[in-house]
């Protein structure tokens, strides 16, 4: 099995990547949230960051576009080959209001002509290789089918399922009928990514779809970092991992105040792994001072058990 963190915006940045893989094995390639070329063919000063030269990383990081524009993502595709990216992956499954209203991201699906029209223009001409990652429509599933169809004629590296729709956003079951309908009509590799919180998850799962052998992890790798160690996430090691991330976020945003913002995002989410959070919790939330902060976060990893 080969195992994806998939990218996900104001969590998995660079910082991030560098020390999960510093920290807990297990991850085959890391997908970067999405970027947005624009029509003026430059990187601000964060995107410059985030997209450093491949070679720099000890891990494979694969950069994820959002962009409507055929010409704007080729412009992307070629800096990003000379940067030796091996791969770049498409953004159609973002479900944001203001990216879907812009026509971006899961909004593409809206419009199967044009998406067709995309498609043709990117794949006849990007100077790399394109995964996909998709949801399965914007309402309703029963659009799935004739999205598949044009993805199946192209020569994607993986299409990547998020199987719910963009209305659902990140609620309710994943719908595996349709997972099980792309498995069997998809000409092009498949990718699952939704729901995956524990091994015991992907187990279940691997018995259900035995010939998937690429899992996106998202959300459940975020609250549990070293799901993929046998035995599970030490804490003592997660306490290391979370207070590196704070030094370095502090040093990258140039104060820690922010640097702690960054990290109750990544909180909100590591917290479920720990049995009677909800008072910790609270006071962690609603905390400004730094002090607090490595206080509360002292008391969790020495007072409550993890349950995962």
């Amino acid at each position: 099995m080969e195992y994806y963190f998939a990218p996900m915006e104001g969590l998995t940045d660079s910082v991030y990547r560098r020390l999960h893989h510093k920290y807990f094995p297990g991850i085959d390639r890391y997908y970067m949230p999405f970027f947005s070329p624009t029509m003026h063919r430059t990187l601000s000063a964060k995107e410059q960051r985030e997209l450093p030269k491949a070679d720099s990383v000890p891990f494979v990081a694969i950069p994820q576009l959002l962009t409507k524009n055929a010409e704007d993502f080729l412009w992307a595709a070629e800096m990003l080959r000379e940067q030796g990216y091996p791969e770049v992956n498409l953004n159609l499954g973002c479900p944001s209001g203001t990216v879907v209203a812009k026509g971006k991201g899961a909004g593409m699906l809206r419009d199967l002509q044009a998406l067709d029209a995309f498609l043709d223009e990117i794949f006849s001409h990007s100077p790399l290789p394109i995964s996909v990652k998709s949801r399965l429509g914007l309402e309703s599933a029963e659009e799935f089918p004739a999205l598949l169809e044009i993805f199946n004629r192209y020569p994607l590296v993986q299409l990547q399922l998020h199987p719910r729709v963009r209305k659902a956003f990140y609620s309710g079951p994943v719908d595996k009928k349709a997972f099980r309908y792309c498995v069997e009509n998809s000409i092009n590799p498949v990718c699952f990514n939704g729901n995956l919180f524990s091994m015991e998850d992907i187990r279940k799962f691997s018995e259900e779809f035995p010939g998937i052998g690429h899992l996106m992890l998202g959300r459940g790798l975020i609250a549990d970092p070293g799901m993929l160690i046998p035995g599970g996430t030490d804490t003592a090691l997660l306490e290391a991992f979370t207070g590196e991330l704070l030094e370095a976020y502090t040093e990258n945003f140039g104060g820690a105040r922010n640097a702690m913002f960054r990290m109750k995002e990544h909180w909100s989410y590591l917290l479920t792994r720990f049995d009677n959070s909800e008072k910790l919790g609270k006071r962690l939330r609603k905390t400004t001072d730094i002090s607090e902060y490595r206080s509360i976060t002292q008391e969790i990893f020495h007072t409550l058990h993890r349950n995962g």
